[in-house]
């Protein structure tokens, strides 16, 4: 699907909430782009609803590109919760696109490590504020923690800390906020 700046936020950012959305950001009259994106639309279509495609003219939608960044074309970005997971830049050949779509189609790395905190029982009031999706209370317990851990204890903190900070993306206030406080008790 095309997208623009007013059909963004609701085909890409609100639907990344269900299923992955690999955004396409590129021109008319960019050789390369032209290379990609039937890579593009074949993996995903085999993917089967799995994952979306949505496609940018930066032309046309130049704000677009700019927030995201986007610095050279073909630029691929995949959203899921709302924020890029992941990206590249440039064409890709269709094992190498597949691993990428492939890659977002299970648990993220942050997920899966907050599962596995989940099955391992520790930290019972940090995953209750994350079941709450209070995550500002989860970092604010493990900031205190991390405070008086010391060797592995604090490196599993510290881990706990990124996957949180990877959920809300990396330029959320909240995550800011606790990056800076988490570097200046371990540094």
């Amino acid at each position: 699907m095309d997208v623009t700046d007013e059909t963004f936020y609701r085909e890409v950012v609100e639907r990344s909430h269900d299923l992955p959305v690999v955004v396409d950001f590129c021109a008319e009259w960019c050789g390369p782009c032209r290379m990609l994106t039937p890579v593009l639309e074949r993996e995903v279509a085999t993917r089967e609803g799995q994952v979306l495609l949505a496609k940018v003219d930066v032309d046309a939608s130049p704000a677009l590109a700019a927030h995201y960044r986007v610095q050279g074309i073909p630029a691929v970005k995949a959203f899921r919760n709302g924020t890029v997971v992941a990206e590249f830049t440039g064409v890709r050949s269709g094992p190498g696109v597949a691993d990428f779509l492939d890659s977002l189609l299970g648990p993220g790395p942050e997920e899966q490590l907050i599962e596995a905190l989940r099955e391992s029982g520790d930290e019972p009031d940090v995953l209750a504020a994350l079941d709450a999706a209070d995550y500002e209370r989860a970092l604010s317990l493990l900031l205190e923690e991390v405070r008086t851990a010391d060797g592995d204890r604090r490196d599993r903190i510290r881990e706990l800390m990124v996957a949180i900070f990877g959920i809300l993306g990396q330029d959320h206030p909240v995550s800011t906020s606790y990056r800076r406080q988490l570097a200046t008790e371990l540094y």
